[in-house]
């Protein structure tokens, strides 16, 4: 688009469906290339990204040229289907419903990347959900416990 200039930087935060942790480290940074992949076809620009055996943070530059909802349905939905396609997991693997997503200046950017690029660091201290709850808490987001991401099912 002619004459449009923007700087959306967005740090998107994404669960396994029941929190399992079905992500193994032997394929993770397969998965990260095809997700990163999939973002550089519609023309964002992935800054980081990291995560856990149970879920995924994505820092990326934000083009205005299709919906957020849009682009982290076609990521789940695709990376999904590679991941079963792939064999990677016993059965269909699947994303939880809803995601985060957290607006940032260019000013913190380097600090969102080195949060999600040390992600294990981070949950030796907190849980995933104490984690989200303290961001959806900084953004001042109102929320419903009930639509939090569910906790790992024992």
């Amino acid at each position: 688009m002619a004459n449009t200039f923007t700087q959306i930087h967005i740090h998107t935060v994404f669960a396994v469906q029941n929190r399992g942790s079905l992500i193994n480290k032997s394929w993770q940074e397969r998965l990260y290339k095809y997700i990163i992949a999939i973002m550089q076809k519609h023309g964002h620009k992935v800054l980081s990204i990291g995560g856990m055996p149970d879920h995924v943070h994505i820092l990326f530059g934000f083009r205005p040229t299709q919906a957020l909802s849009n682009l982290i349905q076609e990521v789940k939905r695709d990376s999904s289907e590679w991941i079963t396609k792939e064999k990677l997991v016993r059965g269909q693997f699947s994303w939880q419903e809803g995601y985060g997503a957290f607006s940032y200046s260019k000013s913190h950017i380097s600090q969102v990347a080195s949060y999600i690029e040390n992600q294990e660091e981070h949950h030796k201290k907190k849980t995933f959900l104490d984690e989200y709850r303290k961001i959806l808490d900084d953004f001042e987001l109102e929320y419903d416990e009930r639509y939090v991401f569910k906790p790992i099912e024992e």
